[in-house]
């Protein structure tokens, strides 16, 4: 493992399974403190914990909805206090609820935008101001392919992940001059959880490289952009797609 010079903490949302436990493991190797984020995968989350910590890494829990505005605030806000600032923040957590547009009911387009849009604003919020006084910090949102392209039966999930792009670039611009870099990772069809249901055979003809990519792959990504090698590197959407898009 890496050891920095200054032990740098870093928020990865949704850290539990997928990407996220990805770029949890990543981290962590990196040499980074990581404060690994779940919902309702506790025992995913408690198996994550022991792997890292087995590999030598420094890792603790910290659980909330990313949907539930107040209960982001109150979770963030005693972390904070008892922390101080965390050098990174990867915006991670997300959930589908597919279908075509037409037989889309309402609890899917609002429990998809609250859980992906909105929590830009629910777990940021609470968090930015110590970023902002420490001048210097790396924030990580993970959007889509289909927020940048758009897809069949997911109306929902690709308006709540290109408005995550428009809101990680005019934050970036927010925050350039405090030496906080704000970018986002686009993944393509990575091979997680969330594809189960995929018809890979219809969709893999779209992805020149002909295949899935790996949670590591994502992850590699994120690490570069929390090091001070990527301090130059903001207000941009970065694809890792296998040339989708």
């Amino acid at each position: 493992m890496i050891q920095l010079s200054e032990c740098k903490k870093v928020l990865i949302t949704g850290a539990s399974r997928g990407i996220g436990r990805a770029i949890a493991f990543a981290v962590s190797e990196a040499g980074y403190e990581v404060t690994a984020h779940y919902n309702k995968g506790k025992e995913e989350a408690k198996s994550l914990e022991k792997e890292v910590k087995q590999k030598g890494g420094n890792i603790e829990l910290i659980q909330f909805d990313v949907s539930n505005r107040e209960e982001c605030q109150e979770k963030l806000d005693k972390w904070t206090e008892e922390n101080g600032a965390f050098w990174g923040i990867v915006c991670n957590a997300g959930i589908i609820a597919d279908d075509s547009f037409p037989g889309m009911g309402g609890e899917a387009w609002d429990t998809v935008l609250r859980t992906d849009l909105d929590s830009f604003y629910n777990v940021l919020h609470p968090l930015i101001m110590p970023v902002c006084r420490k001048k210097q910090g790396r924030i990580i949102t993970i959007s889509s392919v289909s927020g940048i392209m758009g897809n069949r039966g997911q109306v929902n999930y690709s308006a709540a992940k290109a408005g995550i792009i428009g809101a990680t670039k005019a934050l970036a611009v927010e925050l350039a001059s405090r030496s906080i870099t704000v970018n986002c990772i686009a993944p393509g069809i990575i091979d997680t959880e969330m594809i189960q249901n995929v018809l890979l055979d219809k969709i893999l003809p779209s992805v020149p490289m002909g295949r899935t990519g790996k949670p590591e792959e994502v992850a590699a990504l994120a690490v570069f952009l929390l090091s001070e090698s990527a301090s130059y590197i903001t207000r941009q959407v970065i694809s890792v797609n296998g040339g989708m898009a």
